[in-house]
C-alpha cells in the first residue's frame, strides 16, 4: 500500500519484485476470492437506478458479489461457455453488469458491447467474437435495448442463448408494480433460447465453481475499439493484464475504506479495469449511479449530493462531464472528497482550475488505451501534476518514444523529441492485440512494444505528453470516431471530389467531427444538402459532422493526400474566434503554429477592447494550446 510522487518512486516499486513474481492471484477467481476472504462483509458495489440523493439503492457485499460471480460462472459453463468461448453483454450499468463481467471472464471470455450501438453494429461484434451467449436487458419502458439486441442476435446464428436482466426489482413501490404492466412486448425474431438471468442464476451453487479454475494465464475478455463500421477491431485482454490494472489501483491509491463514485459505463475499459479491478484488489467500495451513468436523468444536478450521501472519497470523470458539472453550484457537503480522476480525452486547463477552485481537490489526469488493457501512465496523486501531461508511466510499464531509423528499424527519441508512443506492460499482448490476425501486422516495434498510434514526448522528469494522434481519430467526449467513416459517406455525394474529416475544438466534448469538402470542377451544392447527405449515410449519430465547409481546394501533400494539419488550423481559428466574439472580446486567432512540444498552438492577437482574464477563461474551456501573439 502506498503512493508515488515522482519517477524515482516508480523505480523503487519496480525494484521490489518483478511483475511475474508478485503474489497477486493467478486467476480472476482467485483474485476475487482473496478479497472475499479479507473483506467479505464490507460493501463492494452499490447501484441506484434513479439519481436522487435519497433514491432507493442496493448494495452487494464482497461475500454476496463473490457468490453471484460464482453462480454466473457456473451458469455460463452450463450454457457451453468454456475457456475459449464467449459470453457477450449489452447492458447499461447495474449490479448484474459487474457480475456478468466477472463471471463471464471466470467461465470463458467476456465481451462487453456498447448498448448505444445500432443492431447491425452489435451483430458485427457478436460475429467477430463468435459469441455463444448474450446477456441484455429485459424489455423496459423508455428503452429499446432489448428490441435492438434481438435484431442483432437474429443476424448472429452462433448465439444459442439470450439471458435477460430485469431492472424492475430496483424500482420502489409503486413503480415496481407498474413497470410489468406497461412493459413493451415484441417478438424476438431469432432462434436463441430466451431465459431470465435471475431465475437461471438461482439454480447454481454460490459456494464453489463446478469446474476446475485453470491457473494458466489466458485471454479472458474481448473489448471492441470501434463499432462504427461493419468491421470493428476487437482487442484481447489476458487475465494477468486485468489483474495488473487492479493491482496498480491498490498499490498506488485505493484503500479498503475508500468510496469511489463511478458514473462511467462498464462496457468501457476505464470503469471495468482501473475502477472495478482496483476495487477488488483494494477492497474499496464503488457506487454506480443510474443505468446510464453521467447520461442518466438528473445525475449532474444531483452529483454533489450523491458525493455527500455516499461519503465519496474519489470521483471518476471525463472532461465532458466535468464541463457540465462545473455549471452546477456545489449544494452539498463534499469534504470527504480526496481526489478525482479524468481520462478518455485531453483535459482543458480551465476545467482543471475551476474544479480545484470549487472543490479544493486537484484532478489527476492519466493515459490508457483499450489495446493495452487500459492503464499506461498517470500524474502522481501526491506529486507534481504537470498540466498538459498524462503523467509518469506506471510500475512495470515501459514507454518508449520511437521513430523509424530509415533502415526498417526503430530509434529512441531524445528527451522532448516527438515520436510515436510505444508501450510494453503486463496488459499488452505482444503479437495478438486484436482477434483478427491481419490487424496485428506492423502493430509492434521491436516485437514487444505496442505502437499506440499516438504521437508524444517524454520530458526530463519522465512525464509523458501527447502531442497528436498518428491515427487521426476524432475523440468526441471520450468516444473514438474514425474520420474515414465521415469521408467515405461524403465522398458518396455526386458533387464531392475530396473530403478531409477532423476533430474541431469543442468546450464540452473536447472535439466534434468536422468535414472540409472540395467539389468536383463545375459542381455546386448547398451546404444543407451536404448535411442531409451526411445524416442519411452515417449510421452512427455521434459521427455526423457538426460543421461542413466547402473550400475551393483542400490542402494536399505532394502525393495528393489531404493535409489535415492545415484543416485543423482552419477549424481552430474558426471555433476560437467565434467563442471570443460571443464573449464580446476584441481578440482573434492571428495564426496557428506547430510547436514541437505542444502540437498546434493558437496565437491570440488583440483587435479591440478585452478583459484579459475573460479571454483566458474563454480559451481555457478548450483543450487547444494557445499563447498571446507578440
Amino acid at each position: 500500500m502506498g503512493t508515488f510522487t515522482n519517477l524515482a518512486d516508480i523505480k523503487a516499486i519496480e525494484a521490489e519484485a518483478a511483475w511475474q513474481d508478485r503474489d497477486v492471484g493467478r486467476t480472476l477467481y482467485e483474485f476475487l476470492s482473496r478479497t472475499k476472504a479479507r473483506h467479505g462483509t464490507r460493501p463492494a458495489i452499490s447501484f441506484q437506478i434513479e439519481s436522487g440523493p435519497k433514491a432507493r439503492a442496493q448494495t452487494l457485499t464482497w461475500d454476496a458479489l463473490h457468490g453471484q460471480v460464482t453462480q454466473a460462472a457456473n451458469l455460463f459453463r452450463s450454457l457451453g461457455v468454456g475457456p475459449g468461448e464467449v459470453v457477450a453483454y449489452v447492458l447499461p450499468n447495474c449490479l448484474e453488469t459487474a457480475v456478468v463481467l466477472l463471471g463471464g471472464a471466470v467461465a470463458g471470455i467476456v465481451n462487453p458491447i456498447n448498448p448505444l450501438l445500432e443492431p447491425d453494429q452489435i451483430a458485427s461484434i457478436l460475429r467477430e467474437t463468435k459469441a455463444k451467449v448474450v446477456v441484455t436487458l429485459r424489455a423496459f419502458p423508455k428503452t429499446e435495448l432489448a428490441q435492438r439486441v434481438a435484431r442483432a442476435v437474429a443476424q448472429t446464428p452462433g448465439v444459442t442463448a439470450v439471458l435477460e436482466v430485469d431492472l424492475a426489482p430496483y424500482l420502489g413501490f409503486p413503480k415496481s408494480l407498474i413497470v410489468p404492466l406497461i412493459r413493451p412486448k415484441f417478438t424476438p425474431g431469432h432462434q436463441a433460447r430466451v431465459l431470465s438471468f435471475a431465475a437461471e442464476l438461482a439454480k447454481y451453487r454460490a459456494d464453489a465453481l463446478d469446474f476446475v479454475d485453470d491457473p494458466t494465464d489466458r485471454v479472458a475478455a474481448y473489448f471492441h475499439t470501434g463499432g462504427t463500421t461493419g468491421m470493428p477491431k476487437v482487442a484481447q485482454h489476458r487475465a494477468s493484464g486485468m489483474i495488473y490494472n487492479g493491482w496498480l489501483g491498490a498499490r498506488l491509491l485505493f484503500q479498503p475504506q475508500d468510496i469511489v463514485l463511478c458514473p462511467l459505463p462498464l462496457f468501457h475499459v476505464f470503469a471495468a479495469y482501473p475502477i472495478l479491478m482496483s476495487m477488488i484488489a483494494s477492497g474499496a467500495h464503488v457506487v454506480f449511479p443510474t443505468p446510464a451513468g453521467y447520461r442518466g436523468d438528473g445525475v449532474f444536478d444531483n452529483l454533489w449530493k450523491l458525493i455527500e450521501r455516499w461519503q465519496v472519497t474519489y470521483l471518476v470523470t471525463v472532461p465532458t462531464a466535468l464541463s457540465a458539472l462545473m455549471q452546477r453550484p456545489i449544494n452539498a457537503r463534499i469534504d470527504t472528497l480526496r481526489g478525482a480522476f479524468s481520462g478518455s480525452a485531453p483535459l482543458p486547463l480551465e476545467l482543471f482550475r475551476r474544479f480545484e477552485a470549487a472543490t479544493g481537490v486537484q484532478i489527476v489526469e492519466g493515459y490508457g488505451l483499450t489495446e493495452a488493457t487500459c492503464l499506461v501512465s498517470v500524474n502522481p496523486p501526491d506529486g507534481n501534476k504537470k498540466i498538459g501531461s498524462v503523467g509518469i508511466p506506471f510500475p512495470h510499464t515501459q514507454v518508449r518514444i520511437l521513430m523509424t531509423d530509415g533502415a526498417g528499424g526503430w530509434r529512441d527519441c531524445a528527451v522532448d523529441e516527438i515520436g510515436e508512443i510505444c508501450v510494453a506492460n503486463p496488459g499488452v499482448v505482444p503479437g495478438s492485440t486484436y482477434t483478427e490476425v491481419d490487424k496485428n501486422r506492423n502493430l509492434f516495434a521491436d516485437g514487444l512494444f505496442l505502437r499506440t498510434g499516438d504521437l508524444g514526448r517524454l520530458d526530463s522528469d519522465g512525464y509523458l505528453f501527447i502531442t497528436g494522434r498518428a491515427k487521426d481519430l476524432i475523440i468526441r467526449g471520450g468516444h473514438n470516431i474514425d474520420p474515414a467513416i465521415i469521408e467515405e459517406a461524403l465522398m458518396g455525394h455526386p458533387a464531392v471530389a475530396f473530403v478531409g474529416a477532423i476533430g474541431q475544438p469543442d468546450a464540452h466534448a473536447g472535439e466534434l467531427p468536422c468535414a472540409y469538402v472540395e467539389l468536383i470542377k463545375g459542381a455546386a451544392v448547398h451546404h444543407d444538402d451536404l448535411h442531409a447527405h451526411a445524416r442519411d449515410k452515417i449510421a452512427e449519430r455521434a459521427a455526423v459532422p457538426k460543421h461542413i465547409e466547402v473550400l475551393a481546394e483542400l490542402p494536399k501533400t505532394a502525393v495528393g493526400k489531404v493535409f489535415k494539419p492545415d484543416l485543423r488550423r482552419l477549424a481552430i481559428k474558426r471555433v476560437l474566434d467565434a467563442a471570443l466574439a460571443e464573449a464580446g472580446q476584441g481578440a482573434e486567432v492571428r495564426e496557428v503554429i506547430e510547436d514541437k512540444k505542444r502540437g498546434l498552438v493558437a496565437r491570440i492577437g488583440v483587435t479591440g477592447q478585452i478583459d484579459k482574464a475573460a479571454v483566458e477563461g474563454v480559451l481555457g474551456r478548450f483543450a487547444t494550446a494557445w499563447d498571446w501573439a507578440a
